[in-house]
């Protein structure tokens, strides 16, 4: 399978540059993923296509302020970084700029008065780097005071309210980009399909920066996917396999829910609780064990999101369903729009 097999012309003015004024009032695009059927609605219709039993998996990790500018201990010359993994303790990979700087044993300094100090150890595989930081107090208190939270780089205006890029129920720092399906959710939704009888289970991953790196090998199997840290309680895995066996349908809430719920499961279906790193990649043809419908955004073209949600409902009607979207001018990415990719044909009462 091609890389160019994922390709589609995006007009710029569709990417998102800010998020609606109310979470819950983006457009909602529901594609049929037996059918390829569309309907077109209002997210905060969304319990509308959602039944009692069903269970939605959503990603409580929260963002952190992981951009961090600074200058060299030793010249002042400028630096940049982006926390992408913490390792283990205080060290940590990031992603520098100007790379060429970041030499093993460079020392860089951060903060008014310099609170946080970063060394690096090594330099990575992939050219991000290995540091140890160095610090008086507590870390994330650290990062709050001193560190920007990185946007993605298609969005190039200023954010007026950073609380506007976690989600409401955002528990666990630990991510370098939100999980931005779920963005469209309020409480008073999350009450209102708590009291339709409704499941609601959360999990942790932490995402990186990795989710927007480019795919590029033309054949998609030899990519290799970056490997993201994911938390998953007993709880967690008591509420989704009990939904699963009384007949209810496991709705990820956005791609990361998916790909840890896919990457803990026996070959039954059912989750065993557990932390650990995943690099599933999921493209067409992988046979899901667990997700039967997923909560998602629009992705970028090319990307392995992409690959992930035609791997769901069929490349052809995902990239029919795109250009309707497009045709209808919804909004693209991160702070766009919402697509439920469902069996609404054959499920919904």
């Amino acid at each position: 399978m091609k890389l160019s097999d994922f390709h589609y012309e995006l007009p710029p003015e569709l990417i998102a540059q800010h998020p609606t004024q109310n979470r819950q009032a983006s457009r909602l695009l529901v594609l049929d993923k037996h059918s390829g059927s569309i309907k077109h609605d209002d997210f905060y219709n969304i319990s509308r296509y959602i039944n009692k039993g069903d269970c939605l998996v959503f990603n409580d990790t929260k963002v952190i302020p992981a951009r961090l500018y600074g200058k060299r201990a030793d010249t002042s010359g400028f630096i940049e970084f982006v926390l992408l993994k913490n390792i283990k303790e205080d060290i940590w990979e990031v992603l520098t700029r100007p790379g060429r700087r970041a030499k093993p044993g460079a020392v860089f300094l951060f903060g008014e008065n310099s609170e946080l100090m970063a060394t690096v150890v090594s330099i990575a595989e992939d050219g991000n780097r290995i540091v140890r930081f160095d610090y008086d107090g507590v870390f994330m208190e650290l990062l709050d005071k001193i560190g920007k939270v990185p946007l993605p780089p298609y969005i190039k205006e200023e954010l007026d309210d950073i609380e506007r890029y976690q989600t409401i129920y955002a528990k666990y720092p630990g991510s370098a980009a939100a999980p931005t399906a779920g963005l469209h959710f309020t409480d008073e939704m999350l009450n209102e399909l708590s009291n339709k009888g409704i499941l609601l289970a959360f999990l942790t991953l932490h995402i990186g920066l990795g989710t927007f790196r480019p795919v590029k090998t033309d054949n998609i199997t030899n990519h290799k996917m970056h490997s993201e840290e994911y938390r998953v309680s007993g709880m967690t895995c008591d509420i989704i396999n009990r939904a699963k066996k009384d007949g209810g349908r496991i709705i990820c809430v956005g791609t990361t829910s998916c790909r840890v719920i896919e990457s803990i499961s026996d070959e039954c279906g059912y989750l065993h609780p557990g932390s650990a790193q995943t690099d599933i990649f999921i493209y067409p043809g992988y046979r899901f064990k667990v997700m039967d419908s997923l909560i998602t955004n629009f992705h970028l073209p090319e990307s392995t999101l992409l690959m992930l949600v035609s791997a769901i409902a069929g490349r052809e009607n995902i990239l029919a369903a795109y250009n309707e979207a497009i045709k209808e001018k919804y909004r693209f990415f991160s702070f766009g729009d919402a697509m439920m990719i469902t069996d609404a044909g054959e499920k919904i009462k």
